[in-house]
């Protein structure tokens, strides 16, 4: 059985492709999806792949993580920048955590710069676009099979 990896994409992310698309690309969420899944099967790992405009459902999703995913990857959108609870949430995951964004948040407003994920995340994968969905489980294949 192959491993899982929980992919979890925050608030406005399901509007990728019509949302900002010189930030934020033209590819879509399932566009994503598809590609990750690709990658993922090309690695020996399953994908888990979800979106939530909810806080709480985003929380929900890592802590049921615990039970059976390899790693989480988390695109948590603007709640990177303000979400107490999905970093508690996070810090009782004990596998590789990587914090993910499509633009390079340290290039942008002053806001975007502070992460509460950060602070308990493996790695930080930004500014890649799209691509950095790819690059996050080729780093959490590399932990975990090491």
């Amino acid at each position: 059985m192959a491993k899982k990896i929980l992919i979890l994409n925050g608030p406005n992310l399901n509007l990728l492709g019509i949302r900002e698309p010189a930030i934020y690309g033209t590819q879509t969420l399932k566009d994503i999806e598809g590609n990750c899944k690709t990658k993922a099967a090309e690695l020996g790992f399953e994908i888990v792949f979800k979106q939530s405009n909810s806080e709480g459902a985003l929380v929900d999703a890592i802590q049921e993580a615990s039970a059976d995913m390899a790693g989480i990857i988390i695109n948590a959108g603007a709640y990177t920048h303000t979400s107490i609870a999905i970093h508690d949430a996070l810090r009782s995951f004990k596998a590789p955590i990587i914090e993910l964004h499509l633009s390079n948040i340290h290039g942008r407003e002053d806001f975007r710069k502070k992460s509460y994920i950060a602070l308990v995340a493996t790695g930080i994968i930004c500014g890649f676009g799209a691509k950095g969905y790819e690059y996050s489980i080729e780093a959490i294949a590399d932990l975990v099979n090491k």
